[in-house]
């Protein structure tokens, strides 16, 4: 049959899925951000669901709160950890609740791994074909909210709960996004406290093959401490991009920030590059807490090795270490501030307590980014709910 035959008999008519999915892309192009809620208000109401909801997750994990809009359903934030949209939303999967008038359904909000939040709906009922166009919704759904999330303040201040120091604002500016997912590999990190942070940071990179990580923590805290910060960070950015290995782009951020801040001042570090295929791990470590290597739900070492001078003191070339990972193993990096808080006259909180707690956490057989942020909040309640010091924590897992 020739292509013009075969199109005489092709049926191009727009199908009620396609038309739901049109609507949103259609209108995606040129929505300002304050319009994002009343287009998810109509394609729900197309649908046939009522008190749609858009919940955004808060900077400091703990809440969702509802995204203001006409046609939207508001109310109070919900508890992450004691409602089903936050089930929703740890586990990355639709929770269904039965109500008197038909099935409430909330649906995670997926951009690459990274959870922007939950999208809720209510339905008379729900079949696999709903479930399949519903997924498919919430997908579209999470990519206009982080596309639009550059060109608006509405976001930042429905996800704030808490005033913001200036100096968070400017890691908050700088971090990429709290989680990739992805078949190979898998990357979830967190701030505390979320909303004075200043000299923490993380920065990752999947390149290919070559997954490139790197954690740091400047010295002191506050405005000085979130500058250099942003210039150590700045620095490794411009080195990774430009292909240079790990001794290199440490001689690049030492010289960047001894140019900058002078030779009392400095950066720990701990750069990483894994190449995702084999399990290969290369670092180098500027006067950095070592990394927890983590298999079969356990601690199984920290990863020691040759150690140069923190970024700023001018260290010599560093010497890189290596080691191959399994399928499965996660590294645990982490910051000073996470095992050296304590409370007047009480000894530090320690590394041994920090190992208890991951193993804890670990037998809960739970993704990365679920354990990541129960570990940071279970260990914030072990201090005593206090945090004097940055303290950031980031998890890497192989899956070979």
């Amino acid at each position: 049959m020739t292509a013009g035959r075969r199109d005489q008999y092709t049926d191009r008519s727009e199908s009620f899925g396609e038309s739901l999915l049109g609507e949103i892309l259609d209108r995606a192009h040129e929505l300002p951000p304050h319009l994002v809620g009343p287009l998810v208000s109509d394609v729900v109401e197309r649908f046939g669901g009522r008190r749609p909801q858009v919940l955004l997750q808060d900077y400091g994990q703990l809440l969702l709160v509802p995204l203001p809009g006409a046609g939207l359903t508001g109310g109070e934030p919900q508890v992450i950890d004691d409602s089903a949209a936050g089930r929703c939303f740890l586990d990355a999967h639709p929770v269904e609740l039965p109500e008197d008038d038909g099935v409430r359904i909330h649906l995670p909000l997926l951009d690459g791994g990274d959870q922007v939040g939950v999208m809720a709906m209510t339905l008379d009922s729900v079949d696999g074909h709903d479930r399949r166009m519903l997924h498919r919704i919430a997908g579209l759904v999470a990519d206009l909210l982080v596309t639009k999330h550059g060109y608006s303040d509405l976001f930042f201040g429905v996800r704030r709960s808490e005033p913001m120091s200036v100096a968070a604002e400017m890691q908050w500016s700088l971090l990429p996004p709290l989680a990739m997912i992805m078949p190979r590999v898998a990357v979830a990190g967190i701030l505390e406290p979320a909303y004075d942070v200043a000299g923490d940071s993380f920065d990752y990179a999947l390149n290919g093959d070559v997954l490139h990580v790197a954690m740091i923590d400047a010295m002191g805290h506050g405005l000085d401490a979130a500058t250099m910060a942003t210039v150590a960070i700045g620095a490794y950015r411009h080195a990774r991009r430009a292909g240079t290995g790990l001794p290199e782009i440490y001689g690049f951020m030492d010289r960047a920030v001894a140019d900058q801040f002078g030779p009392e001042q400095f950066v720990t570090a701990q750069m990483m590059q894994l190449d995702i295929t084999t399990g290969r791990l290369q670092w180098v470590n500027a006067g950095h807490p070592s990394p927890i290597l983590v298999r079969d739900h356990r601690v199984a070492f920290r990863l020691t090795g040759p150690t140069t001078l923190p970024v700023g003191f001018g260290g010599p070339e560093p010497q890189m270490s290596e080691m191959r990972l399994e399928p499965g193993d996660r590294l645990l990096c982490f910051t000073d501030g996470l095992i050296e808080e304590h409370t007047r006259g009480e000894e530090e909180f320690g590394e041994s307590r920090l190992i208890d707690w991951v193993n804890q956490l670990e037998r809960t057989g739970r993704g990365i980014r679920a354990v990541v942020r129960s570990l940071s909040h279970t260990l914030k309640r072990a201090r005593g709910g206090h945090t004097t010091d940055d303290a950031t924590l980031l998890l890497v897992e192989w899956r070979g």
